[in-house]
């Protein structure tokens, strides 16, 4: 029977049951046997983490050829503006690749808890929070295209992959989905 398990990873975390690098594992959330991470996300990013032992999924979810929607929030060091944003959703080169377009938008400052640790501060720059959708996955991608613009990511929360969602998950807490939740 499969298993569709949405967990909420905390920052400092890998998106694997193995501890490498200093780095927190899976291993310690009580999640159950037999589940895989179907992506990943760095250990300095947080949020949505789908896990699963359903391998036709878990390939879908990693081919591009089918380009479902993921979400994320990004703080970004500085006032963002209205160009960045255009670029962004056109498309951005990171690394001699043009990422393809994306839904970006300003949005107001989530309801997460404070990180830990918490970000750094600097007192006369602002922070702002952009929402980002995109249809690929490259290695940091979303660092990488706010960075091309100006305005160096922070804080990165992934809230959403398909029609799954966070859904009022703290760090380090998961819940069962159902396919049908994911696509």
């Amino acid at each position: 029977m499969f298993q569709y398990i949405a967990f909420y990873k905390p920052y400092g975390v890998l998106s694997q049951f193995t501890e490498e690098g200093g780095h927190k594992s899976l291993k310690g959330f009580n999640l159950p046997a037999d589940v895989y991470a179907a992506g990943r996300l760095d250990h300095d990013s947080e949020g949505l983490l789908l896990l699963t032992n359903d391998g036709p999924l878990i390939k879908k979810v990693l081919d591009p050829h089918f380009a479902h929607p993921r979400s994320y929030l990004a703080q970004v060091d500085g006032a963002i503006t209205e160009q960045a944003l255009k670029q962004l959703r056109q498309g951005v080169v990171i690394k001699g690749y043009k990422t393809r377009p994306c839904l970006a938008e300003m949005t107001e400052p989530p309801d997460f808890p404070e990180r830990v640790p918490p970000i750094r501060f600097r007192k006369n720059i602002p922070t702002s929070w952009v929402k980002l959708t995109l249809t690929e996955g490259k290695n940091r991608q979303v660092r990488h295209m706010t960075a091309a613009v100006g305005f160096p990511t922070l804080r990165l929360i992934r809230i959403s992959i398909g029609r799954l969602i966070l859904d009022g998950l703290q760090p380090g807490q998961w819940k069962t989905a159902e396919k049908r939740d994911i696509f």
